[in-house]
């Protein structure tokens, strides 16, 4: 069986097979064990959100608004940073993704609740709809999955890694160019290049779920150990977690232009 790559650095070609291999005999992953971990891992998520929002509205001054942003600042940086390391040990780790899941979960939750706040603060409202537009996504995806609208086929799943290679070293160059003094901030502006570039990221951040809803049913059609299903629920909450700050971005476009 032949499991080639997804959009997320956890899923390597050969991961089932190499899990099979090692752990023939025990008990396989399934798909309602999936759903429910993913379940969970999502409320990690939103209560470790709400912790870091509530800490940055409850000294919130429109007057002053650097104050609130230097209370999270810990905050945002314990989540962006020690969920990157997480999510680097999980990749060569899936043995771990049973303890490194939630952990992981817990600190996208404070980074993306910092983040959100600091754009709710610009924006009101707008958060609100960026995780309602979130979810949206992700049940139509499915929905084109399940019916097979968009097929996963070896093809798509090489387009889908060109096109993330693609944007890896775009950003690597733009980020080296900043350092030596080139203008990179049409990357994050609001102008047309921005608000294009934009909606490019978050329909290839969108499209990117089709993989990994093909990962974990091919996943369970090959009898994976149970602890693989931990493993793609790592890996679904990466590409969640990404669409969701491109949804909040692009949002935040519309919102800067009105």
């Amino acid at each position: 069986m032949n499991l080639t790559r997804t959009s997320n650095p956890l899923f390597g070609s050969k991961t089932f097979e190499k899990a099979q291999r090692a752990y023939t005999g025990e008990e396989k992953m399934t798909l309602n064990g999936t759903i429910n971990k993913t379940a969970l891992v999502i409320l990690f998520v939103f209560a470790s959100a709400y912790y870091v929002w509530q800490k940055f509205f409850a000294v919130f001054d429109p007057a002053n608004p650097g104050a609130a942003t230097s209370s999270i600042t810990t905050f945002l940086a314990i989540g962006g940073i020690g969920g990157f390391i997480v999510a680097m040990i999980a990749s060569f780790s899936p043995k771990r993704s049973g303890f490194l899941t939630p952990i992981y979960a817990i600190l996208e939750g404070m980074f993306l609740g910092g983040l959100s706040a600091m754009f709710e603060a610009q924006f009101p409202g707008l958060v609100v709809k960026a995780v309602s537009l979130t979810f949206m996504v992700f049940l139509s995806m499915l929905l084109v999955y399940r019916q097979r609208i968009i097929k996963v086929t070896g093809k798509f799943r090489r387009g889908m890694m060109s096109a993330m290679m693609g944007l890896l070293f775009f950003y690597l160059a733009s980020w080296i160019a900043g350092m030596f003094g080139a203008n990179v901030s049409y990357l994050s502006g609001g102008g047309t290049f921005g608000l294009i570039f934009s909606l490019i990221v978050t329909g290839i951040s969108a499209f990117s779920l089709l993989l990994d809803f093909d990962f974990i049913e091919r996943g369970t059609e090959a009898g994976a150990p149970k602890y693989m299903e931990w493993y793609g629920v790592f890996g679904l909450l990466i590409s969640l977690v990404w669409l969701y700050v491109n949804i909040l971005r692009l949002l935040s476009i519309f919102a800067g232009r009105d």
